[in-house]
């Protein structure tokens, strides 16, 4: 599923090129694709303007305006991509793409926007707005936390809270009501970076190693931003149907029996629910008291 990462490479691609165009017409071809949407979402989206492309965590959404000089906007187009969703931006000329949900097109006849999503995980939903926030979210993420690098997360707050959840510390990175954006992936190797086993107990870490943590969460994150995010198939593009390179600069994940970049020890693969995790068993030694 793409991360943090992934998600702000689609969404700048998105401020670039549909941010400010106003819709001329909406065709969902797969009703999966907005089974969260209440509404007709063609209908709703006819003649709005899409003011810009906002992302917290592994979410994105557009507000949605009536026009130039309206009032602040009162409900967004709000998307997840799941495990396979694509945000396109394509020539109207283009062949359809075998896995197409939905086409939005646009009044300056330029490029028309595409959803694509080979296993239909994902979704677009238009929501309202909530206004309480210093900065508007859709109602449906109200309950999401900031992500690391919004300037409303708040280091001290996390550190509070994550010592309290009373967990391992990969789960607790993991709980997108704690810290969004951050996914199997990105977990693995900032753990690496600050020398965590996933199975160390929060309880036991001290505020300076969580800010430890948080730094390496987002020079991970940001390092991934510079090259496009990751790629390991051509289920993850950016709006240009093109593919991230930062899997080349990957510490641990996927690397089993490879040697640590740090210190040579073949890095080993653990069953992690249900999934994956990856590290190094002499940088990160498995704690005593590990919770699984």
């Amino acid at each position: 599923m793409p991360e943090l990462p992934e998600v702000e490479v689609v969404r700048r691609g998105l401020e670039r090129w549909v941010a400010g165009r106003t819709v001329a017409s909406a065709e969902v071809l797969h009703p999966r694709a907005v089974r969260r949407d209440p509404g007709d979402l063609p209908a709703v989206l006819k003649g709005r303007t899409l003011r810009s492309a906002e992302r917290r965590g592994k979410y994105l959404w557009m507000p949605l305006g009536d026009g130039p000089g309206d009032e602040e906007p009162a409900d967004a187009l709000l998307a997840h991509l799941g495990m396979s969703g694509q945000l396109l931006v394509v020539d109207p000329a283009a062949p359809e793409e075998k896995h197409l949900r939905v086409r939005i097109r646009f009044a300056d006849d330029g490029p028309e926007l595409r959803f694509v999503d080979q296993r239909t995980f994902g979704h677009l939903l238009v929501a309202p707005l909530d206004p309480r926030p210093a900065r508007p979210v859709p109602q449906p993420i109200t309950h999401i936390a900031p992500d690391p690098l919004e300037e409303a997360f708040d280091d001290e707050e996390f550190a509070v809270r994550v010592r309290l959840r009373r967990t391992g510390i990969k789960r607790a990175l993991l709980d997108q009501s704690l810290i969004s954006g951050v996914g199997n992936i990105y977990a693995d190797e900032a753990l690496w970076r600050a020398r965590l086993h996933w199975a160390r107990p929060t309880e036991t870490l001290t505020q300076p190693k969580i800010a430890e943590l948080l730094a390496a969460v987002r020079a991970v994150m940001t390092e991934a931003l510079g090259q496009g995010g990751t790629s390991f198939d051509s289920l993850y593009v950016n709006v240009n149907g093109e593919s991230g390179y930062f899997d080349r600069s990957l510490a641990v994940y996927g690397r089993r029996d490879e040697p640590c970049r740090r210190c040579g020890t073949p890095i080993r693969r653990e069953a992690f629910m249900n999934r994956s995790s990856y590290s190094c068993p002499k940088c990160q030694p498995v704690p005593k008291n590990a919770r699984p």
